[in-house]
Parts: C-alpha cells; sequence; structure tokens
C-alpha cells in the first residue's frame, strides 16, 4: 500500500457519496468556522502563507476538521497522509515517518492526518513525539473529546489546539442548496427541487453535522428520482433520515412552549411529565446540550441548598452526555431531569442573589470594613486593615460574633433558608448563630 499516494477523495469519482464530492477543496469554498477562517483569521492565513504549524481540531462530527486539514496541506504543497486511530498502527507509522524523511529530503514537507486521535493510548501518541519535534512531520490531529484529557501533555504543548463549532441551522442551508444545485459536483444534473418544509426538516435534523445532512439528501433524491419526482419532499427525508417530524420549531413558539412546560415539570415535582417533555425535545431534534444547561441552572435556582446533591447531578449529567452523545447520553439526561423533579425544592439563593444584587446597583461599591482587609504590609498595618479581625476556627464552634458586611448594610437579610430538604437544617443553624451573636433570631 502506497501510503503518499493521491487521496481518492481528492479524484472527485461520480461513484463516490455526495458528502465526499462536494468536500471543499480550497478555503474560499469552506463553509462555517468564522472565528477561524475569513480576514486575518488563523486559518486564512495559514492557507494563504502555506506555514503550517502541528494542530489539534477539537469539534463535532461533520464540523469539518478532515477538509481542513486536507485544504491546509495543499496550499503549503505538502503530502498529507491520513492515519485513522481505528484502521491504522505503528507499522503503519514506521513506513510513513520513511516516507516523509524521503520527501523532507526532497524539499517537500509531509502533513500527519490522525482521525480520532483521541482513540490512541499514551504510548501511541508517544510515537508521534520526536518527529513531530525534528519537524519530520506537522501533525494535524482530529477529535470530538476535550483533547485535555485525551491528548498526553507533551503532545498537546506542541499543537495549537482549535475548537470548531457544529455548523448553525443557516451554514446547513447553504451547503445543503449548494449540493442541491452543484452541476459537476453535486445533484444539479438531476434537476431536483426542494420544499422548504423537506429543507427545514433536514436541516433540523442534521444537528449541526454536514455529513449526515448531504448522506440524507443523496438518499432522499435518490427516493425521489424512484418514485420519478422532481421535488424532495418532507416524505423522502423523513425515510431517509428515518425520523417522523414533531411539531417543534426551534425557532418559534413550540420551542418556548415545550422548554417551558419541562423546567415547569421540574418545578412542580413532577417527574413524570418532566421526562416526557425532555424526550419531546430531544425526539424533535433539540441540543441535548441545551436541556443539559437547562437542566444545571434549574438546579441551582429552584432547588438550591434544599439539595446541594441536585447540582452534582445536573453537572454530571451534562458532562456525561458531552462524553458519550447521543443516544446513549439520553440516559444520565433522564436521571438527572427525574432526580431534580423528585428533589425538595428552595429559590432561597437564587432570592438572595437577587437582593444582594439591588443592594450592589443602589449603594455601589461601599467599603470593605477595615477589620476585614488584607493586610500584607506594615503600612498596611499601620493603617489599620485586618485590626481587631477574629479568626472564627479560633472560636466554639468556629463561630464568632463578628460583622461582614459595609457599616450601611448591618442588619440586612439577604438569604432567608426554606424549610425544604436540607435547608431546614442550615435554617436552624443560622438561627443559632443568629441568637448567640445577638440573643435574637434570626
Amino acid at each position: 500500500m502506497d501510503l503518499f499516494a493521491p487521496q481518492p477523495s481528492r479524484q472527485r469519482k461520480s461513484s463516490q457519496p455526495l458528502a465526499e464530492r462536494m468536500r471543499p477543496a480550497k478555503i474560499e469554498e469552506f463553509v462555517g468556522q468564522d472565528h477561524l477562517l475569513g480576514p486575518g483569521k488563523i486559518l486564512t492565513s495559514a492557507a494563504k502563507t502555506g506555514q503550517l504549524q502541528s494542530l489539534i481540531f477539537w469539534g463535532p462530527p461533520g464540523s469539518g476538521k478532515t477538509t481542513l486539514a486536507q485544504i491546509l496541506a495543499d496550499s503549503a504543497g505538502a503530502a498529507c497522509v491520513h492515519f485513522s486511530a481505528v484502521t491504522s498502527g505503528v507499522k503503519d507509522l514506521k513506513k510513513i515517518i520513511q516516507e516523509a524523511e524521503q520527501l523532507q529530503r526532497a524539499g517537500q514537507a509531509t502533513v500527519l492526518f490522525v482521525d480520532e486521535i483521541h482513540h490512541f493510548n499514551k504510548a501511541q501518541q508517544d510515537n508521534f513525539l520526536p518527529h513531530v519535534e525534528r519537524g519530520t512531520l506537522t501533525l494535524i490531529g482530529a477529535t470530538t473529546e476535550n483533547p485535555s484529557f485525551e491528548v498526553i501533555s507533551p503532545l498537546l504543548s506542541r499543537c495549537q489546539v482549535l475548537v470548531l463549532k457544529a455548523l448553525s441551522p443557516a451554514e446547513i442551508g447553504t451547503i445543503v442548496d449548494r449540493a442541491l444545485h452543484d452541476t459537476i459536483r453535486g445533484l444539479g444534473s438531476l434537476s431536483l427541487q426542494i420544499t422548504e418544509q423537506g429543507r427545514s426538516f433536514l436541516i433540523e435534523q442534521s444537528q449541526g453535522d454536514c455529513r449526515v445532512a448531504l448522506n440524507a439528501l443523496e438518499a432522499a433524491a435518490t427516493l425521489a428520482q424512484t418514485q420519478g419526482q422532481k421535488e424532495i419532499d418532507l416524505a423522502h427525508l423523513q425515510e431517509a433520515l428515518q425520523k417522523n417530524p414533531l411539531r417543534y420549531d426551534k425557532a418559534g413558539d413550540e420551542h418556548y412552549n415545550v422548554i417551558s412546560a419541562f423546567i415547569k415539570s421540574l418545578r412542580g415535582s413532577d417527574p413524570d411529565a418532566a421526562v416526557y417533555w425532555m424526550m419531546r425535545m430531544i425526539e424533535a431534534g433539540e441540543d441535548p446540550l441545551f436541556i443539559a444547561r437547562r437542566m444545571v441552572i434549574f438546579a441551582a435556582e429552584d432547588i438550591g441548598n434544599a439539595d446541594p446533591q441536585a447540582l452534582q447531578v445536573a453537572v454530571a449529567a451534562k458532562d456525561a452526555f458531552h462524553f458519550i452523545g447521543l443516544p446513549e447520553g439520553r440516559i444520565p439526561l433522564a436521571q438527572a431531569a427525574t432526580y431534580l423533579a423528585s428533589a425538595p425544592k428552595s429559590n432561597a439563593s437564587y432570592k438572595a442573589m437577587l437582593a444582594a444584587a439591588e443592594d450592589v446597583r443602589q449603594h455601589g461599591a461601599l467599603p470593605v470594613p477595615l477589620h476585614l482587609r488584607n493586610a500584607p504590609t506594615a503600612l498596611m498595618q499601620d493603617l489599620g486593615y485586618g485590626k481587631d479581625y477574629k479568626y472564627a476556627h479560633d472560636y466554639e464552634d468556629h463561630f464568632v460574633e463578628q460583622e461582614h458586611l459595609p457599616k450601611e448594610l448591618l442588619g440586612k437579610r439577604y438569604y432567608a433558608p426554606s424549610e425544604s430538604g436540607q435547608e431546614k437544617q442550615i435554617k436552624e443553624r443560622l438561627e443559632a448563630w443568629q441568637e448567640k451573636k445577638t440573643g435574637q433570631k434570626r
């Protein structure tokens, strides 16, 4: 096998999948990742100058990691070798290095594109290091996982990490339209149209993955042709994607109605309704991380200290989904939703935040009492900074009678714990401290 032979994907054979044929060949054709592309942006500059450095592309499937690596290699006149963590091994790497050294002596660079780099273990990743350091290879790794956890530190320190984002609906729409009308690489020679309803459904169900969109478009086009139709409609796309549309427009009223029903079911302690509305959103194509973020907010705002573990559960579910993805990632989200709905509720912390924020707005930057100020120098000590401060751990029960608010706000109470869950114990503890401090109950 000649690893340095021209890649089939660059030959644009008509027998190839539409997603492969439509892969951009130059930076100007690329859609999306505007934070990395465009005038003065890092990847555009690299493509124009041909000056490459080792990179790690971190982003979701279908965001353009492989395409950008190939474009950058082509712009530098470098040989681009694709190396998969799933199908390639040490023997393949040795052959690549030998040929890269030969090319280097002939004045040509080699870009090693390592797909799914997070699947390599530490020892395997170590194999890249000396060749990257010597400049034999320019490494471009692609990963859907956080490289901070999945790529070894020595390799990570020699690469710049660039974060790619899921494509927006507008960007997916541009790619779909281009593929439908491109007469050379796309479906333009078929003279097919797509209904607005079908196009919207395709964009929504693709969830920012251009490969999913193009594969579904190609399958739907085949169905339309088979039926002798010149228009791709919703039914064709439903069949291609094996999904039925639910009434749920992520940019319209139904989006807000369903997420509102979900939050109110959580707040109303109804786990059955909560998990129903959650699945309505996921099945309709909502970004599950949007749902996870709402649960993290809910855990702090509506449960708070009544069950402090609720926030941990919500954050853990978010992290678990990010790690697992669909479809299994729905399981920790469901666990979190039912836990939050079943937990005791309190918005006391949230109300305390709002009340404190209002006093900050009204009173501005009130001076910190002298006894609470830091006194790292003799001058500050002479000025009274830190004077008469009482260290709580030196007193019984680790509590001391001492004021901590600015004098203008003395006596203010922002946090009023409820009788719900663990907050009942917090309330009793604060009342006991207050009574010890003033002789009066909080």
